[in-house]
């Protein structure tokens, strides 16, 4: 049944576009998947039925599984089966009428004003390592922009000068704005430390590691947890804190819902709007504690 895999993992990637992030979290679920039926002594993935894969839920459920994980790994084996089902090599697909557990929503972890500042004051600028952290920091929470944006950046795609930079992503592209903070942050970053860092010329990712070649995802997840510690914010910070804080302050300074979705590359209004609702409870949160008859 491994067989299987390389070919899912080209089909996801050739026919379907799905990004390097999303084909590699399929491949992870439909993995552990398939370790789960040789456990079972099931060699043939045509014998599966939809009993198999409820059950695997449920032994997802045993092992204290998140709702959220076991809603993920539904939908790769969802996408597992149609890819299956479409090659001819099973009669039918055991997930179709299959229900996705309830995941229940947590708001966004959103940073106040000031420890978005304890954040910024951090890196040291007297080392290549710290500009380019500044200059990362900065431009994620200036422009809002995805973390797999952020490191997907190449040096054309920015223009300090004028204050924007372009993500582009499959056949889409955007502009998005960004402040003087973050433009200058950027501008040192390039002229200062960039050049120091990279070891081949010829390379045209924006921000790279301490090895010369383009940041990674892991990479910028310990950056921001070694600046979260020395800020010493309680909150658990993740890379994308900094983009829900973008899009929380706008709102709590009257920018219109629409213009945030085109920043954020929302596909559909309804994402952008859990922002606003984070405001209202802010604001009716200030309310109860403040008003004498609340």
């Amino acid at each position: 049944m491994d067989a299987y895999i390389d070919q899912y993992t080209d089909f996801m990637t050739r026919i379907c576009h799905k990004s390097e992030n999303t084909v590699e979290s399929y491949r992870r679920d439909v993995l552990q998947y398939l370790t789960y039926l040789k456990e079972l002594g099931i060699t043939s993935i045509k014998k599966t039925t939809k009993t198999t894969v409820l059950s695997y839920l449920v032994a997802l459920k045993k092992k204290g599984r998140a709702a959220s994980t076991m809603s993920r790994a539904l939908a790769s084996l969802r996408s597992f089966y149609l890819y299956l089902l479409q090659n001819g090599d099973v009669d039918s697909d055991p997930t179709v009428s299959l229900m996705t557990p309830p995941v229940e929503k947590k708001p966004p972890t959103v940073l106040t004003n000031r420890e978005v500042e304890l954040l910024m004051e951090q890196p040291r600028l007297t080392d290549s390592k710290g500009i380019r952290d500044k200059a990362m920091l900065e431009v994620l929470y200036a422009t809002g922009i995805r973390v797999s944006e952020l490191i997907g950046l190449d040096i054309d795609d920015v223009n300090v000068g004028m204050g924007f930079v372009r993500c582009v992503k499959s056949r889409s592209e955007r502009t998005v704005p960004m402040g003087h903070k973050a433009a200058e942050a950027l501008g040192a970053y390039l002229e200062k430390s960039r050049g120091n860092l990279v070891k081949d010329e010829s390379e045209r990712a924006l921000f790279v590691n301490c090895s010369g070649g383009r940041m990674s995802r892991q990479g910028f997840w310990k950056v921001i947890k070694q600046y979260q510690h020395s800020a010493g914010i309680d909150k658990e910070i993740t890379p994308h804190s900094l983009r829900h804080s973008f899009a929380a302050h706008l709102v709590e300074n009257g920018a219109d819902l629409q213009s945030i979705k085109e920043m954020m590359g929302h596909a559909d209004i309804s994402s952008t709007q859990v922002y606003a609702y984070y405001v209202d409870e802010k604001l009716r949160k200030v309310y109860e504690h403040a008003h004498p008859r609340a």
